[in-house]
């Protein structure tokens, strides 16, 4: 999934753990309480997506765009 385009999508509660997601654009998308544990989201465009709740445990941020992101209740646990 590596480059996606996943703007806008629905993902609430969706299992992402370990997905690779370098460079996806997940603008505006929905993953109030996905599991994003380990993901790939280095470069990832994250603005404006609803984390609420997410886990993101492990997750590789580095470079991700989280402007405007709602991150309440996210795990971002190293």
């Amino acid at each position: 999934l590596a480059d996606a385009n996943l703007a806008d999508a629905y993902l609430a509660g969706a299992n992402l753990a370990d997905a690779k997601l370098a460079g996806a654009n997940l603008a505006d998308a929905y993953l109030a309480g996905a599991n994003l544990a380990r993901a790939n989201l280095a470069g990832a465009n994250l603005a404006g997506a609803n984390l609420a709740d997410a886990n993101l445990a492990g997750a590789n941020l580095a470079d991700a765009n989280l402007a405007d992101a709602y991150l309440a209740g996210a795990n971002l646990a190293d």
